[in-house]
C-alpha cells in the first residue's frame, strides 16, 4: 500500500475504503463521527487542531459539562470516538474531490503532509474563524476582555461594566440582551446610528451611547478596563462585546463545486457559511455538513447535536446505498438460468408450505 495512502483495514488485513472521513474535530464533528462509529461504520476524523472558541476559558451551555475548557471537551470527545474504533488524524484538509466510476470509492481527501483518505461518504465540520473589527488590542483580549456572545460569556460579565462596540444595527438588538446581565451598560458608536426608537429604549433601560469610534482598549495587568476613543476619552469597561464576523474554512471544497455563501440578518452581512438542508444535506451527493461551517452562530450544544443529526444521516445515507447493492446482486443471481429453473424438490415445495401456514402466511 502506498505509504501516503491511509485506509482502514478489514479483518483479513485487506485494504478497503472507509466509509465516511470527517473534516474537523471540534463537537459536531467528533459527535457525528462518534454516532457513525456506534454504528459500525470505519470513521477517521481530520482535525487542524484550531478550534474557534480556543481562546475561552470555558465552554458553556452545554449540559453536565458546563465550564469545561475548550480543548479538555475535545480530548474527552476524541477518548469516546476511540472506545468506538474511530480515528483522529491531526492534520489539514487541503483539497477533497469526487473519484471518478461507480464503485464505493467515492471521494478522495489529501492532506497538506500529502496523506490521503478515500472515503464513500464525507462529513464536513471545519468550522469557522473570526474576523474582528480593525481596533487594537481587540485580538489579545479576544474571549477574554473581549467578547461576543451574551450566551457564551454573560453570566461571567454579569453586573459588571460592559461596552457594546456598535459596528452594525444588529449591535443595538444585542445590547438589549447584555442590558439583561448589567445596570452598568455603554454603546460606544462605531460606525453604526440607532434608530428613534432604539434611543428610546436605550432612554428607558439605563444605557449609556457615547461618539467613538474606538481607537483601542486600555489594558492593565492583562485585564480590560476601558476602551478608548479616537478623542482620547476613556469609556470605562470590564468587558467589550464586539460582534465578529465568521467566516467559514471551507477553501478545500472548491474541487467539489462547494462554494460559501453570505449569512444576511436584517438586510446586513453578518458571515459566510456553507448552503445545506435538513441533516446537513448539500448539493453533493455524500457530502453533509453540521456546526458552525454551516450555522456561524451555533453554539458548542447546537454544533454537537447537529452532528450527530447528520452522522446518522449518512449512516442511512449508506444503510441505503448497501441496501440497493445487494438486492441488484441478488436479482442478478435469480436472473440466471440456475436460478430460473432450478427445481424444487416435493419434500422442499411441502416444508415450504407447511412452514408458511404455521405462521399464519401465504406460501
Amino acid at each position: 500500500m502506498d505509504e501516503k495512502v491511509v485506509e482502514s483495514t478489514g479483518g483479513r488485513g485487506v485494504p478497503q475504503v472507509l466509509d465516511v472521513v470527517v473534516v474537523g474535530g471540534g463537537p459536531a464533528g467528533l459527535s457525528g463521527a462518534v454516532a457513525l462509529a456506534r454504528s459500525l461504520r470505519s470513521v477517521v476524523v481530520v482535525d487542524a487542531g484550531r478550534p474557534r472558541n480556543a481562546a475561552a476559558d470555558g465552554a458553556h451551555n452545554y449540559l453536565s459539562r458546563d465550564g469545561v475548557p475548550p480543548r479538555e471537551l475535545l480530548a474527552l470527545g476524541r477518548r469516546e470516538l476511540a472506545g468506538y474504533g474511530g480515528t483522529v488524524l491531526d492534520g489539514e484538509v487541503v483539497a477533497a474531490s469526487r473519484l471518478p466510476g461507480d464503485g464505493p470509492e467515492r471521494f478522495e481527501v489529501v492532506l497538506a503532509d500529502g496523506r490521503v483518505l478515500r472515503s464513500r461518504a464525507l462529513l464536513v465540520t471545519a468550522g469557522a474563524r473570526d474576523e474582528l473589527p480593525d481596533v487594537p488590542g481587540l485580538r489579545e483580549q479576544w474571549g477574554r476582555g473581549v467578547v461576543h456572545c451574551p450566551y457564551c460569556h454573560g453570566w461571567e460579565v454579569r453586573g459588571r461594566a460592559i461596552a457594546v462596540l456598535a459596528t452594525s444595527p444588529l449591535s443595538f438588538h444585542q445590547t438589549l440582551v447584555w442590558r439583561q446581565l448589567s445596570d452598568d451598560v455603554t454603546v460606544v458608536l462605531h460606525g453604526a446610528e440607532p434608530s428613534p426608537e432604539q434611543w428610546e429604549q436605550f432612554a428607558a433601560r439605563g444605557v449609556a451611547v457615547v461618539d467613538g469610534p474606538a481607537a483601542g482598549l486600555r489594558v492593565q495587568d492583562g485585564a480590560l478596563t476601558g476602551v478608548r476613543l479616537a478623542g482620547g476619552h476613556v469609556v470605562p469597561a470590564r468587558a467589550l462585546a464586539v460582534a465578529s464576523r465568521p467566516v467559514v474554512r471551507a477553501g478545500f471544497l472548491a474541487g467539489l463545486g462547494l462554494q460559501p455563501v453570505d449569512v444576511e440578518v436584517m438586510g446586513h452581512v453578518v458571515g459566510t457559511a456553507l448552503p445545506a438542508g435538513p441533516a446537513g444535506a448539500t448539493d453533493v451527493p455524500g457530502l453533509r455538513v453540521a456546526g458552525n461551517v454551516t450555522d456561524p452562530v451555533a453554539q458548542v450544544g447546537s454544533s454537537a447535536a447537529a452532528g450527530v443529526t447528520a452522522g446518522a444521516a449518512l449512516n442511512a445515507d449508506l444503510i441505503a446505498e448497501d441496501t440497493a447493492r445487494a438486492v441488484a446482486a441478488r436479482r442478478a443471481r435469480d436472473s440466471s438460468p440456475a436460478a430460473v429453473f432450478a427445481p424444487r424438490s416435493e419434500a422442499a415445495v411441502a416444508a415450504r408450505v407447511l412452514g408458511a401456514r404455521a405462521h399464519g402466511l401465504r406460501a
